[in-house]
């Protein structure tokens, strides 16, 4: 039996950054695994950081951590959504993570004396990244991501090892894809082509040829038949082989918008792939996006953090909103509550009115935290569904001690160092760390649920899985005071002694957990706790309703 060749699927980006290169990559995952096609994708980034585990959230937004750790961009965030899979450390790497590993081989003696030079040496080696994510042929098209745009110095040796890797597996095994913008210029009236032509002209000068066009496009300013047969003639790609990525409502409706221009069945053309499989998904997302477009409820959430002037830094909440929106039928809106002025306010409860419910995301440092403390005692006190999310929950304990359990001035040893009170410290596996990346408390890790509780509830199952993010804990020194005042631990794990999940008793839904549930929730599968967080909500809003 002839062994199956993999397809290498390459998508770049040009013009500028922001244009949604991810987007385009999980959105042909999608259509082709709907067709049957075995796929995975994976993201090069062209930074030095060796990952972005150490990046302020406002360079790079969040960090997406995978089931074994990994600490990667957000796009992979995206890959796991739309093709709906979990991925690895494999899937992820950047120019330091190379530079890194081929710096460590020529320590070793690897390279028997040779003098290291990018080629070959730094290009076979991003080369061989781009193989490792697919072991022993499991999949059929691999779809690989270049951070950055054509022409920005730190990617030239991505792209000089795709250029050889596409020569070396042959035209028929390999594709371009490149996404552009075309600026609609108000003044002229028009679109302009020269951006995406002048973006070509710089991949043709480093060796490489795109296939496809994925020209991104402004609202109510589409890509005519013209536009695509000039494009199509300067940068030398088939009129039918130019596709355009509007703006949309939500991200989910660019698979459809891509599936609708025939972009799938172009990708299987170019590849030589039979391209008569059935879609099998397209009906299932067509009809939540038709939920999303139509829901029948709104709920008001407060989302209080630190970072609202870049929302990317809490891409995967805002994800998980819309995904247990659709599920409740219900369309979820953001009041971005900046924790800093709220310590500052002289009415700090009048941020929460006309709200349904209060969310605290994970975070680092002390800046905001006495706000993000005030939002979980303003949520308990006044009964508003609340949801705590790592430094949420940290946050949530620190309120509950200090003004339920009367312990003055209780902390968490990350903000003061000496406290009489220390209900949250450093967990003892951290107390030696010295480096900052890739040392916390990383990945998934199993917590066994208790019954009766609203986790359980949403749940419906005593053991789970969930990925974490922290370096501090609840010390348990301080479990059993917290437990005779009514907080409830809903979830542990056993194996290391740690809190996991709480509730509060007598109150209609305040779940905290340590765990960042909003990196598993998909479209077509909401995550339990945020569908039980947004039902709650809808039911605090009706509640309120005037009788």
């Amino acid at each position: 039996m002839a062994k199956r060749q993999t397809k290498y699927i390459f998508v770049f980006g040009g013009v500028l950054s922001g244009l949604g290169k991810g987007i385009v990559a999980s959105s042909l995952g999608y259509l082709l695994k709907s067709r049957g096609f075995k796929v995975t994708i994976q993201k090069l980034d062209p930074y030095l950081n060796v990952d972005p585990g150490t990046m302020n959230p406002y360079q790079h937004g969040e960090v997406f951590v995978l089931d074994d750790g990994a600490e990667t961009d957000l796009d992979l965030g995206h890959y796991e959504r739309f093709i709906d899979e979990s991925l690895s450390r494999l899937n992820t790497t950047s120019s330091g993570r190379v530079f890194w590993d081929v710096l460590e081989r020529e320590r070793r003696g690897d390279y028997l004396g040779d003098t290291i030079q990018v080629i070959p040496h730094v290009t076979d080696e991003i080369k061989a990244c781009i193989k490792s994510v697919n072991p022993k042929n499991k999949y059929d098209i691999v779809i690989t991501e270049v951070g950055g745009t054509v022409g920005d110095i730190e990617g030239l040796p991505f792209y000089e090892a795709i250029r050889q890797m596409i020569l070396e597996v042959g035209k028929s095994n390999s594709l371009v894809i490149h996404t552009t913008l075309l600026p609609f210029i108000h003044a002229a009236g028009e679109i302009k082509t020269k951006p995406t032509q002048h973006s070509v002209m710089r991949l043709r000068e480093i060796g490489l040829e795109p296939d496809l066009l994925v020209c991104r496009t402004e609202e109510n300013h589409h890509l005519s038949k013209k536009l695509k047969k000039k494009l199509g003639l300067f940068c030398n790609v088939e009129t039918d082989y130019v596709f355009e990525s509007p703006d949309v409502e939500t991200i989910y409706e660019i698979p459809l918008v891509l599936y609708k221009q025939g972009f799938d069945n172009a990708v299987c053309d170019c590849l030589n792939i039979a391209n008569n499989k059935k879609h099998n998904d397209i009906e299932i997302l067509e009809k939540s996006i038709a939920k999303f477009k139509s829901s029948s409820h709104e709920v008001n959430i407060a989302i209080c953090g630190k970072y609202n002037g870049l929302h990317d830094a809490y891409k995967s909440i805002l994800e998980a909103f819309i995904h247990s929106g659709i599920h409740h039928s219900t369309h979820v809106n953001v009041k971005w509550i900046d924790t800093e002025e709220l310590e500052s306010s002289s009415d700090p409860e009048s941020h929460f009115e006309n709200i349904d419910g209060v969310l605290i995301p994970g975070g680092f440092g002390d800046r905001g935290i006495e706000g993000k403390i005030l939002s979980s005692k303003i949520s308990r006190e006044k009964q508003i569904p609340f949801f705590g999310i790592c430094l949420g929950l940290q946050c949530a304990i620190i309120d509950f001690s200090r003004n339920v359990c009367d312990f003055p001035n209780a902390n968490s040893t990350e903000f003061k160092k000496r406290i009489k009170y220390p209900v949250v410290d450093l967990m003892d596996g951290q107390k030696t760390v010295k480096d900052k990346g890739a040392t916390m408390r990383l990945g998934s890790y199993p917590c066994e649920v208790q019954a009766g509780t609203k986790a359980y509830s949403a749940y419906k199952k005593k053991k789970i899985n969930e990925r974490h993010r922290h370096r501090f804990e609840v010390n348990n020194k301080f479990v059993s005071r917290l437990k005779e005042n009514n907080l409830i631990i809903s979830g542990m794990n056993t194996d290391l002694n740690l809190v996991e999940m709480i509730e509060i008793k007598d109150h209609p839904w305040f779940v905290a957990v340590q765990f960042h549930p909003e990196l598993k929730s998909r479209i077509n599968n909401a995550h339990p706790l945020f569908k039980a967080f947004i039902k709650a909500a809808l039911d605090y809003k009706n509640d309120r309703k005037p009788s």
